[in-house]
């Protein structure tokens, strides 16, 4: 059980006029870092979809903002999962500044349903992505 990392770089398009990245971004930011995560334990969601019939799509999302990131500092997502069950999972994402000392800058928590792409119906998590999912679990899934 290990979380992932993904780091980005901070770009001129990232940001809004105060030259602080805008609140919406983070969100692309903790997308790309969920798909990177997933494909590290094997599940490439491109591949799901067309190979299995099967998406991961938000179904609620949770955003808390701490430190603000700004253009070419580099920051560090780390993904792990809190719970995988039935047709549903939990993923929190903590992104943290690395030009600053690992400040940390957005949680955020992230359920996610399974779905059959075939009509975009819940499906319970088949087993194989549940036991790799493990790979991304932790032990302790206090509040960050």
């Amino acid at each position: 059980m290990a979380a992932h990392h993904c780091q980005f770089r901070i770009y001129y398009e990232d940001t809004d006029a105060g030259g602080i990245v805008y609140h919406a971004r983070y969100l692309g930011f903790a997308e790309r870092a969920r798909a990177e995560a997933l494909r590290s334990q094997g599940l490439n969601v491109g591949e799901l979809s067309e190979r299995d019939g099967i998406v991961f799509v938000v179904r609620q999302l949770g955003i808390r903002y701490h430190a603000p990131l700004r253009l070419d500092e580099m920051m560090d997502v780390e993904t792990v999962l809190l719970q995988a069950a039935g047709a549903r999972l939990k993923l929190r994402q903590v992104i943290t500044n690395i030009s600053r000392g690992g400040q940390k800058a957005v949680v955020i928590e992230v359920e996610l349903a399974c779905l059959k792409l075939e009509g975009m119906v819940p499906m319970r998590l088949p087993s194989f992505c549940q036991e790799r999912l493990a790979g991304l679990a932790i032990e302790d899934p206090s509040p960050v």
